[in-house]
């Protein structure tokens, strides 16, 4: 016997009627029909509005494929048309829970791999093992590399993935790897915001780079965090380098998990003399009491982008009056990045 995981909608005419994903910010829609039946979109269960979204922008139907769990937990995957000979992207971010969403990304691509696909790129909005990036204690595994080298085994061709935690992942990879980044979807939105005296911050020495594009894109000063890790998920905050004084503070991190590091960053910003503390990242993993942190902290307001699909918490903290998340769309960036690889154009430029 067998459950389906998914409702049966994988059809192209329900799939129209499913509603848009809330976000609060979306990027604009081309009202166009492609008729290249050798370029398909596919996605896993994880984040299927914001693969829609990504559909919609480019003018595609999602193909049609069924991923079915049996009673024991164990996954099966149909692909339902027509791949032999086609461009694929199969979209599917390693979200809780991860290790069933990484399965269903891999069988998938063993699907499509053994129908014949020419070419088959893994779009992975979020990869959620790149925080195991090294041996940081003895007898203890790489897992980044483990998951990039299964990617490679079930028969992708190339990946795109969006903000790892550090570029050196790319490394890891024996395929080509596209980085995007969504700091132009960060970017506009705090320009639109026109905060004063404004300082971009980076919570730590590692997110550095990542602090220095923001601030040069929205002319602001740069301060970093320098922080001591204690244990897992725990970070003690030791001093700010930089001037923050009387000014408005953007902290800048690609992800936030329990949001522990996030708050007591902001602590230290406003015990330096900031006038107000924002903050912005590109994943809302929001694990455990993530949400109590932001709702109780001196943030002012958290932005991220629909990269995983916000918690049940997260979301109603979202619309709840005064609520501190906003959630910006990647869809449109995501799209023009799926579209160069395509036409076989540069993915840089996005970024310029």
């Amino acid at each position: 016997m067998a459950t389906l995981v998914t409702p049966t909608d994988k059809t192209t005419e329900k799939a129209e009627k499913k509603s848009p994903p809330v976000t609060d910010e979306k990027p604009e829609r081309k009202q166009r029909q492609r008729a290249d039946d050798k370029f398909k979109i596919f996605s896993g269960t994880a984040n299927e509005p914001l693969a829609d979204e990504v559909c919609h922008f480019l003018g595609l139907q999602r193909g049609q494929a069924q991923v079915i769990r049996f009673k024991d937990g164990e996954c099966y995957v149909q692909i339902q048309e027509n791949v032999r000979g086609a461009d694929v992207f199969v979209m599917q971010p390693t979200c809780r829970p991860v290790d069933e969403h990484l399965m269903e990304l891999l069988l998938m691509i063993d699907a499509l791999k053994r129908a014949s696909a020419r070419r088959i790129t893994a779009v992975i909005p979020y990869f959620g093992y790149a925080r195991q990036d090294r041996k940081d204690k003895p007898r203890s595994p790489i897992s980044s590399k483990l998951v990039a080298d299964l990617l490679t085994t079930a028969g992708a061709n190339r990946a795109l993935i969006v903000d790892l935690h550090t570029p050196q992942l790319q490394g890891f990879f024996n395929i080509p790897v596209d980085h995007l980044f969504a700091s132009p979807v960060l970017v506009d939105h705090f320009r639109k915001l026109a905060l004063p005296n404004l300082t971009v911050v980076s919570p730590d020495a590692g997110g550095v780079e990542r602090a220095r594009f923001f601030a040069k894109k929205v002319d602001a000063a740069l301060a970093i965090v320098d922080k001591r890790r204690v244990e897992m998920n725990v970070a003690e905050v030791m001093h700010v380098i930089g001037d923050v004084n009387g000014r408005t503070c953007l902290i800048i991190d690609d992800l936030i998990d329990t949001a522990g590091t996030l708050v007591k960053t902001a602590m230290a910003l406003i015990e330096n003399g900031a006038t107000e503390v924002y903050a912005c990242a590109s994943h809302a993993v929001m694990s455990g009491p993530a949400v109590e942190n932001i709702r109780s902290s001196v943030i002012k307001q958290v932005v991220v982008t629909n990269t995983i699909p916000l918690t049940p918490e997260a979301d109603a903290a979202r619309t709840e009056k005064g609520g501190k998340i906003s959630v910006l769309s990647i869809a449109g960036l995501i799209g023009r990045a799926i579209q160069a690889n395509h036409e076989e154009t540069s993915v840089s430029k996005l970024f310029m």
